[in-house]
Parts: C-alpha cells; structure tokens; sequence
C-alpha cells in the first residue's frame, strides 16, 4: 500500500517556519546568557553617557629606577605593594612588543569602544551552546579595567562592573594612553608587573630595545603569567606553545622568525644593587620620583671598587681592612664614583656604613685652611718664615708628627711637609672668621662649642665628614666658591609627568674664601705638587687610618682609610 502524500500550501509552509523560528529565537531570548549579556550592552551604552571620568593610573606606586649618566641601571626598588612595576612610556616601548600584544590579545583594539560586541556575542552562544566559554572576550580596555580596579569577573556582577569601567575609560582616554597603562600593569609572572619590569628582568635590557622574538616570547605571558613566566632553568614548555599559538593567529611562519627551543632569557636572578651607598643617599632624596638619572659615571665606579679591593688586599697585613674614595668633578661638583666601604655585605667591617658619610678625624687636612684664612685675612703670604720649634698655648703643647722640629721654614713648605707647629701658630692668630667659625659657614656644623675643640681643631680635633671635605677642597678649585654636591641631573626629568619635579638642591652657592686666598693657597703648595695634592694625610699612631685629597685636572678623588674598629 503506497503512502500517500498530501501537500501542504505555501503559505502554510511560509506560516510554518516562522514558527519554528519564532520558537527559536523565543528559547535564545529567553535563555540566561543571552539575557545577561543584552543587560551588559544596555548598561555600557547607558555608561558610556552618564559616567564621570575614572582614575587611570593615579594612586598606582612604581618601583623607583635609579640609573647612571649614561642610563645604566642601578637599582630598582619595590613599590608600595612589593611589586616590581617600572614606569615606561608608550614611546619608550618596542613597537615590535605593541605590535605582538595587540595581535595576540586583542586584534580589534583599534576600532571597539572599550568592548567588542562579536566577541561577547561568541561567548554567549558558547554559553548556550557547550555551556563554558571557548575563547575569552576581553578587549585590552576590560583587561585594563580587571587590573586597576581589582574586578573579579568570573560572575556576571564582576563582568558587568567590567564593561563598564571599559565604557568610561574608552569615553575619557585615548586608545594610547589606554594601551600605555595597560602595558605597564600587565602581569608578567611572579612579582613582575609592566613591560618595563618585565624587559629588565628578563631580558637585561629597556622595553624600547626588546628584539621581535623577545617580543613575542613576552606578548603571551599576561594571559596566563603563572604559567608562562619565563625561567633561566626550566624548557618553557608552556610558553612555547604559546608563542606557536601567537604566529598561528598572526599568520606568520614561525620557522622563519623565531622557536622558543633556540631561546634562552638572560634572567636577571637577583636585583641589580650597584653602588649601593651612593643609590642610598639619592633615595633618600629623590623625593619618591620613579625615574631617577644620576651624576654616577659607573664605569669609574667600577675602576675605584677594583682599586679598593687590590689595596685592601695588599696591605691587610697593615691592618688595613676598609676604605671609602669619593671621586668628584670640581667643575661641577657632579659625584662621579663613591664607594662607601670596602665590602658593602661584609658584616665584619661594618661594611653597610658609609665612609664617606661617617664622621671621623680629618687630621692635617683642614691646615690647607688654616693656611688660607691667614692669606686672607693678611697674616702671611707663600714666602713668610714661621718657626717650627716647641711651642706652648697654655697648657697645649702640639708636636710634629715626627717628633722633631725643623726651625725657620717658609709658610709654603710648611703646609707641603704639613707642620703640626706652625698650623697651631697660625689657627691662634685667626679672627673673624676663626677656622671654627669658618667650618660653620662652609656648612660643617660641629656639635661642640668652639672652646670644645680648642686649638686642637687644625690637627684634627673634631670629627669631619668626607664629604664636607670634599665641598671644602673644591672650593680651592673654584677659586673659593662653596658648592653642594650633585647627585641627580636635575635638568633630566623622566618618569610619569605628574611625577616630575626639579630637585632643590641642598644647600647653596656662596664665596668661603676670597679668589686671591685661594689662588695663593694653590701657590704655596709647590710645582711639583700642584696638581696632585697627596701632602696632607692624616694620620694616627700605628697606621689606624688615613686620608689623602689628591687632584687632577677637574677631578679630585679623596679616600679615607681604615682599621675595622675605626667607624
């Protein structure tokens, strides 16, 4: 028996088929996901009207970068949050790295308004469909907005707050700035937040000089940076697949760029702490600017550790286990080197204590002026006759260092051979200013009175630092002008613009001594030792410790050294 087909009308089939997909489409409107994810539009749109401008970086604390004249890197501090996030402007950021993030996280970056309407749209039928999402459809916008507002989008509340924050920062930032934040929250594994950390950490080098493979290799990691941080010691098998799936989805033969199986970081296994008491004592005024160029010339700092280290060596059977150098430019009073102490970890000698910082006995050289005061103020000229012979000042009875006396000499010699009797001469005929008083205005505050020190001071009756050393001598060779040290280059400003500021410098420019007295004080000091001025050490019995100023050309290198128990 055949079956028999009856037809049905057109127009019923028509009528039919709206039906069933009347019946369709009322089961996807109906469905959760979809609901949710039409009240997520509707809320970004209303957002993108009604909401006020939000914070993008600001309360976010950096890692300050302390680096050299030349940019070498010397530190980098923790932030507020012990983070390792280093400020790097968009322009200071390989566009190999740009190009890399946005191919791999968000291709559509240029043209969305913070959300990516198709993307959402495949995460809801993914949803409907295998119930889990497939592929994420978070744009840089909303990944920016998880970071800095801490949002926990795994629930449809989080995502919500997250489309609309993305909403408020694509109405009131540009794409760049949006990216340049993004690029400097981002998480690269561990503690490492931000490009610049990353490219540092990693690779030894600034986010502006990463190579494209380096990109690549760093592109991948904020997606999934537990598992992708790169590590010196391990295959990085996760993020080599990664980085394969990256060339797949930029459609780009991997064989002819670059394989991960071929690539090993230069990971940077501890912190960069160079020059550490010099980057100490910037820190301490660097009034928390995350950029920080330095007067350090690195290099020399180098050459005066390696120096250091030789001449311990060499005369530890003198007892002779520590020494500080400071190297300056008298010109412009720029601290080139300063090596605090022998070892920086060496417990034993105190080794985290600056010597440069540390007061200490100057010895015989503050006489240079005592010398110059008394030019001054018409006392002597280079050519006077003093007596060197026992002299009494009360109850004070100075020697020489030898223990002997040489009778008549001549002012000159006197300073060379560094006198201890003619100085104490001197000192006690000096009135306004009295080398006391003259300390005092060069801004070397001593805590006694000056009937404390006596006439004792001109020996090395008071502790000195050797940096107000420093500042004193080079006011020799600026014909008399006391100025302040400079560790930062001012006139350098990098960093965030908020964060930007000109550094008062302590202190300040003023005439110590009168340009003749100084110039006469050059003089006197002899041809064969002018331009290295090593005649005045000050020393102590049995070789306890010493110091010697020495000059050449613009630079004056002074070093103090030491026994263990000599802070």
């Amino acid at each position: 028996m055949k079956t028999r087909v009856i037809p049905i009308p057109q127009s019923r089939e028509r009528d039919l088929s709206k039906a069933l997909v009347s019946r369709y489409l009322s089961r996807v409107i109906r469905a959760p996901s979809v609901r949710s994810f039409a009240l997520l539009g509707m809320t970004a749109w209303f957002a993108w009207l009604l909401l006020p401008k939000p914070p993008l970086l600001d309360g976010i604390s950096f890692s300050q970068c302390v680096r050299d004249r030349n940019g070498k890197l010397l530190r980098v501090t923790l932030s507020a949050d012990q983070k390792v996030r280093i400020w790097t402007p968009l322009a200071e950021i390989s566009p190999d790295l740009i190009d890399a993030t946005l191919r791999y996280e968000d291709k559509y970056y240029a043209h969305h308004p913070g959300v990516n309407p198709l993307a959402l749209a495949r995460c809801a039928l993914d949803l409907l469909r295998f119930h889990r999402v497939t592929a994420g459809g978070s744009t840089i916008t909303m990944q920016l907005a998880r970071l800095r507002f801490h949002l926990h989008t795994r629930n449809i509340s989080g995502k919500l707050e997250q489309i609309i924050r993305s909403v408020e920062l694509e109405r009131h930032y540009s794409k760049n700035e949006i990216l340049e934040a993004y690029l400097n929250l981002a998480p690269y594994g561990r503690n490492i937040e931000g490009i610049g950390a990353a490219s540092q950490i990693y690779f030894d080098k600034p986010a502006a000089k990463l190579s494209r493979p380096e990109a690549v290799a760093l592109s991948v990691i904020p997606q999934s940076p537990t598992r992708r941080a790169l590590h010196i010691d391990r295959d990085n098998h996760s993020i080599n697949l990664a980085q394969s799936g990256w060339y797949d989805r930029a459609k780009i033969d991997s064989n002819a760029e670059f394989s991960m199986r071929d690539f090993q970081p230069r990971m940077q296994t501890e912190q960069k702490f160079l020059a550490p008491h010099f980057v100490q004592q910037v820190l301490e005024s660097s009034h928390g600017r995350d950029q920080i160029i330095t007067t350090l010339d690195f290099e020399k700092q180098r050459a005066i550790e390696r120096r250091v280290t030789d001449y311990i060596a060499s005369n530890r059977n003198r007892s002779i286990e520590n020494a500080a150098v400071l190297l300056v430019d008298t010109r412009t009073m720029d601290v080139l080197a300063q090596v605090g102490s022998a070892d920086f970890n060496n417990a034993a000698i105190n080794g985290q204590v600056d010597g440069t910082r540390s007061p200490r006995s100057p010895g015989s050289t503050l006489k240079p002026f005592v010398y110059a005061l008394a030019l001054e103020q018409g006392l002597i000229h280079p050519l006077s006759i003093l007596a060197d012979a026992p002299r009494s000042f009360g109850e004070y009875n100075p020697e020489n260092f030898d223990r002997e006396f040489l009778g008549p000499i001549r002012a000159c010699d006197a300073l060379a051979r560094s006198r201890n009797v003619p100085a104490v001469e001197l000192a006690s005929h000096l009135a306004h200013p009295t080398l006391y008083q003259f300390l005092n205005t060069g801004d070397v505050h001593l805590p006694k009175p000056e009937s404390f020190y006596g006439l004792a001071l001109p020996l090395g009756g008071a502790e000195v630092s050797l940096q107000d050393l420093v500042r004193l001598y080079a006011a020799l060779a600026n014909n008399g002008e006391l100025r302040p040290l400079r560790r930062i280059e001012k006139d350098r400003c990098i960093g965030r613009p908020e964060r930007r500021m000109v550094f008062a410098m302590p202190g300040r420019s003023q005439c110590l001594i009168i340009t003749s007295s100084a110039f006469g004080l050059e003089i006197s000091m002899g041809a064969p030792i002018r331009h290295l001025l090593a005649a005045l050490p000050q020393r102590r019995y049995y070789f306890r410790s010493s110091t010697v100023c020495a000059r050449r050309g613009r630079n004056r290198a002074y070093r103090t050294c030491r026994r263990p128990d000599q802070i």
